[in-house]
């Protein structure tokens, strides 16, 4: 624990589940923490019955009282609070401490952590690295954005742990001294744009995973990405790269149907052979380079590492198969809230699919997305606040194939009705599920209950 937060007042902004698991994290090492939530209309009550309850804690709906502002000593943001917020910028105007709930578990944690962030493909690198990691070492937790709060576990984290984190870009922004000693950025597309605002800005955000880490620390990047590559060259830490599109002097990469790791000075090292793995698709490839790259450079030996990766099975809402009925197969890939997430998806199937589409709008264009359907697409599904927006761009694409849905149950139905044997049912939005739904997961666990009472 590197610094002391006994009786220092310390707004929580944010209720969900990252703001009372920090609140209750603060309220263990003898902090008094202040929930907020910007909403009038929250229920304190419910909001009191979700944290511990055993350290007092005040509760704030609204507007936030002067005298609060004025006895805080720091404020720890939620992942969702913008911090471009006037509330926030007023706590940095008046030199309140500003920290995310990633900065406040890393403070309160011990070990070493290895952290991934990059806009697609951090919960399936995230829950293998866990796996990896876990069969090997003797204690360690999986955390982030891939659904247990960082800080509900930080206590328990001892001088032997390894933290296996998902990091987004929205949590990222508030950290002060994160310090992963093994990073790992795995792409970077256009995402989040009505948050950060620019691709500028999200780029600079993505990249501050490693602005703390030392020459002795390792960051693992894509080669392929060309924002990456231009970055790795100038960053501070020791960067390997792994490419699916060539061989490299150094790095990790795909080699026909084996991914090599070729370490500097050494001789390559054949990790496995693609059959031998349970996960579909290129952009899967990419994830495990990712993973055997980080867990190698965290000391753990290939052996072990080649075991767990032949064993790992796909993340529950990434190009997750369902079931097969009458012929047709079904996969929930809620996963991909976003048109590049979306590709991958497209692009792992080997059926002619019927492709379930839209839903919030995030200011995303989703020109590359239709055009990456290659023929391979039936009908494009379309349901929620994007739908008109999607047929518009398919229509104006060339591809007219396109059906309005009012929800996803009857999205899943009509689907049913059109699909052959041989065909193959795809869930894969290209947009968040907020408005609809609660989030990705939510969807995902309806779209298996619409499809599973067909």
């Amino acid at each position: 624990m590197s610094v002391d937060l006994k009786n220092k007042n310390v707004l929580v902004f944010g209720t969900g589940i990252s703001g009372i698991a920090a609140a209750d994290l603060l309220g263990a090492v003898g902090a008094s923490p202040i929930l907020y939530d910007g909403n009038q209309e929250v229920d304190k009550e419910a909001v009191l019955h979700k944290t511990k309850g055993d350290y007092p804690v005040s509760i704030y709906t609204g507007e936030l009282p002067g005298q609060v502002l004025d006895s805080l000593d720091l404020a720890v943001l939620s992942p969702g609070v913008p911090t471009d917020l006037p509330l926030v910028k007023e706590f940095y105007q008046r030199g309140i401490k500003v920290w995310g709930e990633v900065e406040l578990a890393y403070q309160m944690g011990k070990g070493k952590v290895l952290a991934i962030t990059g806009t697609n493909g951090k919960t399936t690198t995230t829950a293998l690295l866990g796996k990896i990691t876990g069969d090997y070492e003797k204690s360690v937790y999986v955390v982030g954005n891939i659904g247990t709060p960082y800080t509900s576990l930080a206590l328990k984290m001892q001088e032997n742990t390894v933290t296996v984190a998902e990091i987004s870009s929205f949590q990222l922004e508030t950290t002060e001294t994160f310090r992963p000693a093994v990073s790992a950025i795995l792409n970077i597309t256009e995402d989040h744009l009505n948050r950060h605002h620019t691709m500028e800005e999200y780029i600079r955000v993505k990249e501050l995973i490693t602005k703390n880490q030392q020459p002795e620390d390792v960051c693992v990047l894509n080669y392929e990405d060309e924002v990456l590559r231009e970055f790795g060259a100038s960053a501070v830490p020791r960067v390997v790269y792994f490419s699916s599109q060539r061989k490299l002097e150094s790095g990790i990469y795909l080699d026909g149907d084996r991914i090599l790791l070729k370490p500097q000075n050494e001789a390559e090292i054949e990790v496995v052979k693609t059959k031998d793995l349970k996960l579909l698709g290129q952009h899967n490839f990419e994830n495990v380079m990712a993973a055997v790259a980080m867990a190698y450079y965290a000391g753990i030996p290939m052996e072990s590492i080649r075991k767990s990766i032949c064993e790992f099975t796909a993340v529950e809402h990434r190009i997750e198969f369902v079931l097969e009925k009458d012929g047709v197969a079904y996969y929930n890939d809620s996963k991909a809230t976003n048109p590049d997430a979306a590709i991958k998806g497209i692009q792992a199937m080997n059926r002619r699919t019927l492709l379930i589409g839209g839903g919030y709008d995030k200011e995303s264009g989703y020109e590359e997305w239709i055009g990456a359907f290659n023929g391979k697409v039936k009908y494009l599904v379309l349901i929620g606040q994007t739908r008109e927006k999607i047929q518009k761009t398919a229509h104006e694409m060339g591809f007219t194939k396109t059906i309005l849905a009012d929800s996803l149950e009857e999205a899943v139905k009509i689907c049913a009705q059109k699909a052959e044997p041989g065909d193959a049912v795809l869930l894969s939005p290209a947009c968040a599920s907020w408005g609809q739904f609660d989030n990705y997961e939510q969807r995902g666990r309806k779209f298996k209950e619409y499809v599973r009472a067909l």
